[in-house]
């Protein structure tokens, strides 16, 4: 948000929270009800999405405070196998073969499985993110080395591969303003962009025909006071004074 907002200031970019199930109808909606691109998890469900990978998130295993798992660094699936393991409908992990005991019923959503967690009902394995999207005082949660891992990508229809587009996979991927493999801002950054890269080419001759002088160490096209020399024609030490 912040790189956008510098280097694309006129153009507003909002962020709009979606459940991890509503993601990809959100981006196929598009327009003023969905969203031109967004962050989702991998794999897409189709193939007119495009999707860039971006991480891969490491898997925990939310406990209350006080349960057995928290006075260790870090478990192993087989640490559960005794254990409830809730499975939520909206699951961002899958699995071979699900790991600990079943639940009587699957929970409809990630935030309903934390709730039966702080119950004592069960333990409940999820990607870091979320643990801590849904922190709470009373949970904890733990590094499960050998568990399924959850890869998160930035993805957008594939139709609408525009400019600004572009330039968001871009600011994601980490790219500089002055980077070939972006597409040109839109004209109205121009004036910012060009300061920002301080590195247009002068004509050696000005409009009149004269020589140009030469440009200062800054390579910003802009003198300061001291710093340029004498401009051109100008004479060398303390003029003479005339009687």
């Amino acid at each position: 948000m912040r790189i956008w907002n510098e280097r694309l200031p006129e153009i507003p970019l909002t962020l709009v929270p979606v459940a991890a199930a509503e993601a990809f109808g959100v981006l196929r909606d598009g327009g003023a009800s969905g969203a031109d691109a967004g962050f989702v998890r991998l794999p897409v469900d189709g193939p007119d999405l495009s999707a860039i990978p971006l991480y891969t998130e490491t898997t925990v295993v939310v406990v209350p405070k006080d349960h057995l798992v928290a006075a260790v660094d870090e478990v192993t699936l087989d640490d559960l196998t005794d254990e409830i393991v809730l499975d939520p409908l909206d699951s961002a992990l899958t699995w071979e073969t699900q790991p600990g005991q079943p639940a009587k019923e699957r929970p409809a959503t990630t935030a309903d499985a934390v709730e039966l967690v702080a119950a004592g009902v069960g333990l409940l394995l999820v990607p870091q993110s979320l643990a801590r999207l849904h922190h709470r005082r009373d949970l904890t949660y733990r590094p499960v080395p050998d568990a399924p891992e959850s890869r998160v990508a930035l993805s957008w229809p594939q139709s609408e591969t525009t400019d600004l587009v572009e330039h968001l996979i871009g600011i994601v991927r980490g790219r500089t303003v002055n980077s070939t493999r972006g597409r040109p801002l839109p004209a109205q950054t121009a004036p910012s962009t060009q300061g920002a890269q301080g590195k247009d080419k002068r004509p050696d001759k000005a409009a009149d025909g004269r020589r140009k002088p030469a440009r200062g160490g800054s390579g910003s096209g802009a003198r300061s006071a001291g710093k340029g020399g004498s401009t051109s024609g100008a004479r060398r030490g303390k003029p003479r004074r005339r009687s």
